[in-house]
């Protein structure tokens, strides 16, 4: 009879038919290597600013205004001298904002509104309400600070500074801030061209009458809002059969149309499986897979083009759960270096307690959880169905915990989480 250790090993490197050894499996950071490999930024096109929201940045930026572009006031009230101040002050002008104003007179104050241009000889402002008013004539209150209620010129960009850097992703305030420099046009990368092919012929699509056996197409919606999140256009979304010979002529298009090629299902071991071995036969497998849970059957690849260019290809698992945690680890870093976007390319980590117990085998996993953000630090909470197939932990999920390999947590203990930030 064997000894326990000897039991030990034998499973660990138990070789079940069709499906190789645990020792087979390849970590997450062999697969984003190969991932990454050779991946250069797309190039780059024009766009009028008002369609450049999620775009990145093709070029650094360089501020050609001061900002603000004049000394203007915070606040609706007087402008003066500092040292006019604790006594009456005849009212010289009235300055909105959008007017010119003209140099303000010794001894004299000027009624200003927010935003407008602080006159010359002034070096602060009032707010109107410390301010008694009679006729002509303005009382200031004592001691007012040169500079009180001033936003200078410069005092957010000065001129000739780098405004925003290639690689920044542009949201609301980057958009605001290229429009407050008079900017129209914008140089950024092009959107990364996806073809989303959907496999095996029990999925169809939602409108469609179920047959025994059949599963509406949950990952399609799921995915393509996803791609276009991460900065993609989805150039197609495809049907495959299972069928040998229709899942290589659909591929061999996705490719000739697209610069990623993402499927989902038939990356297995099961007989009616093709994807792999479409992709083997007129392309290049370069990885197939990991030793992480959910989403060990994942592969990923080249296919060829015309000219001699080739599109990438990341074949997901069929189970929801498994197509949105692979989208996250590797669909959104991959969009990210074909777009220039180092904020793409890794999630942030967030370092939580466990409100969970949990133990893993030889794979790593991947735990659905929420974040709660206490006075005394970060709590985990973990989803308690996380199979692969149910995807309703997915929808109110904050971020991955990451439990490593052969691992035993337990509740308390300190815990990495990959946030689902952006």
């Amino acid at each position: 009879m064997p000894s326990l250790n000897n039991t030990r090993f034998m499973l660990t490197n138990l070789v079940i038919p069709g499906r190789g050894s645990m020792a087979d499996l390849q970590p997450i950071s062999a697969a984003l290597e190969a991932l990454l490999a050779d991946v250069s930024a797309l190039d780059a096109e024009s766009v009028p600013l008002e369609a450049a929201g999620g775009r990145v940045l093709a070029e650094a930026v360089t501020a050609q205004l001061d900002v603000p572009p004049f000394d203007n006031s915070a606040m609706d009230g007087y402008a003066l001298r500092a040292s006019d101040a604790g006594q009456w002050l005849p009212v010289s002008q009235r300055i909105a904002a959008g007017t010119q104003a003209e140099a303000l007179a010794p001894g004299s104050c000027a009624r200003i509104f927010t935003g407008g241009e602080i006159p010359a000889g002034a070096d602060c402002v009032v707010m109107q309400e410390r301010v008694e008013v009679d006729g002509e004539r303005a009382l200031m209150p004592a001691d007012i600070p040169a500079g009180d209620n001033v936003r200078r010129q410069g005092r957010d960009v000065k001129s000739g500074s780098v405004l925003l850097n290639a690689g920044e992703r542009l949201e609301a305030a980057a958009l605001g801030h290229l429009a407050g420099q008079g900017v129209t046009y914008v140089s950024v990368r092009r959107r990364p061209r996806v073809a989303l092919l959907s496999t095996g012929d029990e999925i169809i699509d939602p409108g469609t009458p179920l047959k025994p056996g059949q599963l509406y197409n949950s990952n399609r919606p799921m995915l393509k809002r996803l791609l276009e999140n991460f900065g993609a256009e989805v150039v197609s979304t495809v049907s495959v059969p299972d069928d040998y010979a229709r899942t290589v002529a659909l591929l061999t298009a996705a490719a000739a149309e697209a610069d990623l090629v993402v499927t989902t299902g038939g990356v297995s071991v099961g007989e009616e499986d093709h994807v792999k071995a479409a992709l083997e036969s007129i392309g290049q497998l370069d990885m197939w897979k990991l030793a992480i849970r959910p989403g060990k059957p994942l592969a990923l690849g080249r296919l060829p083009r015309d000219g001699g260019s080739q599109a990438r290809f990341v074949g997901l698992p069929g189970n929801p759960v498994s197509g949105f945690v692979g989208a996250w680890l590797f669909l959104r870093p991959l969009l990210g270096a074909m777009l220039g976007c180092p904020a793409l390319t890794s999630l942030p980590a967030v370092t939580a307690k466990a409100g969970f117990a949990t133990s893993t085998g030889p794979r790593e996993h991947y735990m659905r959880v929420t974040l709660e953000f206490t006075p005394s630090g970060v709590k985990a909470t973990a989803f308690d169905d996380q199979n692969s197939g149910v995807l309703s932990s997915c929808i109110s999920a904050d971020a991955f915990a990451v439990i490593p390999a052969n691992s035993n947590i337990a509740e308390g203990d300190a815990i990495s989480c990959l946030w689902l930030a952006g």
